[in-house]
Formats: C-alpha cells, structure tokens, sequence
C-alpha cells in the first residue's frame, strides 16, 4: 500500500496542484474536504478528498451526493466523472488510515443508518477501507440511493474480506484503472 500511495503520489503531483489549482479558480472554499469517515475496527478518521461540492458537511447529518446535485461545482462535476477527487486519499494510505484496496469508507453520520437498514454492515470493519474495492469495480459505486443499493454494496464488501487474496487485490487493481479510462456518467 504505500510504495503504491508513494509512487502515485509521486507520478501525479504536477495533475494533482493542476487540480488544486482548479479548485481555487472555481469556487471559493478550501481546496480539500476532510470528512470523518469509519475505519478499520470502527476507529473514525478524517478522510481527505479534493472539495467538489460548494459546501463541507462532517456532523451528525451529512447529505449524499444525488445526480445532478447542485452543490456539486463545475470543477468537482469534472473530479467525480474521472474519480480524480478522491486521489488525496492517498495520503490517507500513507497515514496507515487506509489501503488501496478495501471497502469504501462511508461518513461516520451515516454508519448506523447503513447498519439500521443490514445488520451485516459492522463487518465492513474487519478491514482497513480502500481507495477502491470490490463493490466499486461491480457496479456498486456512488451514492447509496436505497435500501437494495446498500445490501449490494455490503454483499460485495463481505465478499471481499471473506475471500481476500492477492490476487482479488490485483484483479480489483486492474478492474479500477480499466473503468478510469470509461469513466461514470453519473458523477456522484
């Protein structure tokens, strides 16, 4: 995980201040967001993405990203399509917070509404959470729109942890930079 943070982080630094850069001409606001997200054993920790929306939720209520959200700016609709906001996470895998692979972390707010809805969901925290994961390279990825959307996420997530290898890792890898180069329609 961190010789792979450290070389990406490396190979895209000149894209990423491009992208900082962006940021600031766009919208006014900070150029990161920083959201408690839950982590590994349900230990919360302050995740790190480019700002794309025109506002910074982190408390007891956090609204997802919906399509054709206007809170999203002209910048941040361009980062989501290519998922370039959620390159800084690196910095998250380099802390130890995060790995390349695992499940997508979700807001602390919503934590227990997911488990609400699948008692399965707490198991999502046998694993340290990823920059991408299985459920993202299946077709789960983006804003959890019902109770069927987050059963399928959690399917996938449990999936992963329960047949963990080197070589899902890999596969997933690979999974994630073919759908970069196809990005989503859906920019959320």
């Amino acid at each position: 995980d961190v010789v792979i943070a450290l070389i990406l982080l490396i190979a895209f630094s000149l894209p990423l201040a491009i992208v900082a850069l962006a940021i600031r001409v766009d919208s006014k606001g900070p150029v990161f967001f920083l959201q408690r997200r839950g982590g590994f054993r349900r230990r919360p920790f302050l995740l790190i993405k480019f700002r794309t929306l025109s506002v910074i939720e982190d408390g007891s209520h956090v609204a997802q990203v919906l399509p054709d959200d206007a809170r999203v700016t002209r910048t941040g609709r361009w980062l989501r399509r290519l998922w370039i906001d959620e390159l800084p996470q690196l910095i998250n895998v380099l802390k130890g917070e995060m790995s390349i692979i695992g499940p997508r972390p979700h807001a602390v707010a919503h934590d227990a509404q997911f488990r609400a809805v699948d008692t399965r969901y707490g198991r999502r925290f046998a694993a340290k959470p990823g920059l991408t994961g299985l459920a993202q390279v299946s077709g789960a990825r983006g804003c959890v729109v019902d109770d069927d959307a987050l059963r399928l996420r959690t399917d996938f997530d449990l999936q992963y942890i329960q047949n963990w290898s080197l070589w899902l890792d890999i596969w997933i890898l690979v999974r994630t930079a073919v759908l970069w180069w196809q990005p989503a329609r859906d920019p959320v």
